[in-house]
């Protein structure tokens, strides 16, 4: 990001502020003025208004210019038989190199990884709350990697600026999704030439704003309100991705949510109820385990325990109970011999003795 400074282009960098301009006014203001602001779509506007800018620059009417690589690159074809010619077959030769398979492995990993937090992302944008099949969603995707590698084409994998328009402008089933990529492959076969004159500033406007929806810094609120176990780790995340990539941040984020997780589990292994007093004067401390308890929770209920006073009577209740680890019931069935050390009486509920 710092190095990013060195590289701004004063055209460029006025073909994106005038494309925010546009969507931001188009939003907030435009839509809410006239009907024909919302059948004719902000983004269109700003890539039209890209492509004049470009014209006018290549022109010399501004003296401003844009490099090759900041604009689209396609390839042009002047009839569909040289488009098919762009298609290449797979090299076989290849199939025994380890490297192939290495860089395939983590290829499907990312896209599969990407494709599931879009369709998580997509569920919660729909306005009618519809959860996709994510088997099916993989398995058609682990098809059209097969058919696109067969004819030398990039990956294919969920992408959410894709579905965040189709659901922001109206669309309400999957045929929004096949009629994108028939638009698309279309536009290519017949329009690649006015393609090539979009300035790549018009394009990263737009995912700006796309982004700016999907990441509101309401939503950042929100998740703060909700507290550090579910806070920490989407910032972690949303921090991670940004400082290093994708596959990465989802690892961070991941570990930082486990940690939380089992930090929860720790705390919530079991409850004390109010201690009472028996008519001979002894102390009953009433412990009732949760339904799950781990491993992880040993050390937090012999904390309990071990704070017992002496002479006390203490009641374990495993009536919640729905699966305890064998660590944790190895402990409970050994500890009557460790309480009598503190005159300690032990009263179990429910509690199963092992037979191993």
């Amino acid at each position: 990001l710092a190095d990013a400074w060195n590289l701004l282009t004063p055209g460029a960098l006025l073909i994106a502020a005038i494309s925010m301009v546009i969507l931001i006014l188009w939003d907030t203001t435009l839509t809410k003025k006239h009907r024909l602001f919302e059948i004719l779509q902000g983004p269109i506007v700003v890539v039209l208004v890209g492509i004049l800018f470009n014209y006018l620059f290549q022109t010399g009417v501004l003296n401003f210019s844009l490099a090759e690589n900041q604009i689209v690159q396609l390839p042009v074809a002047n009839n569909l038989g040289e488009f098919v010619g762009q298609f290449t077959s797979p090299d076989f030769s290849q199939i025994t190199n380890i490297e192939i398979y290495k860089v395939g492995l983590v290829m499907a990993i990312v896209a599969s990884l990407e494709t599931l937090l879009c369709v998580e992302a997509t569920d919660k944008l729909d306005p009618v709350k519809r959860i996709t099949p994510t088997n099916k969603e993989l398995k058609a995707q682990g098809i059209g990697n097969v058919l696109s590698g067969l004819v030398g084409g990039l990956p294919i994998t969920q992408v959410i600026v894709r579905s965040s328009a189709n659901i922001t402008f109206g669309a309400k089933t999957k045929l929004s999704a096949i009629l994108h990529g028939i638009w698309l492959l279309l536009s290519a076969v017949t329009i690649a030439g006015l393609l090539n004159m979009i300035p790549l500033a018009s394009l990263a406007a737009i995912l700006i704003m796309v982004g700016y929806k999907l990441a509101k810094p309401s939503l950042f609120s929100h998740m703060y309100k909700l507290g550090w176990e579910q806070f920490a780790p989407f910032i972690a995340t949303v921090a991670a991705i940004l400082l290093t990539d994708l596959l990465t941040g989802i690892a961070i984020g991941l570990v930082v949510g486990i940690f939380y997780t089992l930090h929860h589990s720790y705390r919530n292994s079991h409850y004390l109820k109010e201690s009472t007093t028996t008519e001979d004067g002894r102390e009953v401390h009433h412990i009732v385990l949760a339904e799950e308890v781990s491993f992880f929770n040993k050390a937090s209920i012999l904390q309990v325990l071990e704070a017992i006073p002496k002479n006390a009577k203490v009641i374990i209740d495993c009536s919640n109970c729905k699966s305890i680890a064998y660590d944790v019931v190895e402990f409970i069935r050994d500890y009557p011999l460790h309480a009598k050390l503190k005159n300690i009486e032990v009263e179990t509920i429910n509690f199963i003795q092992p037979k191993y």
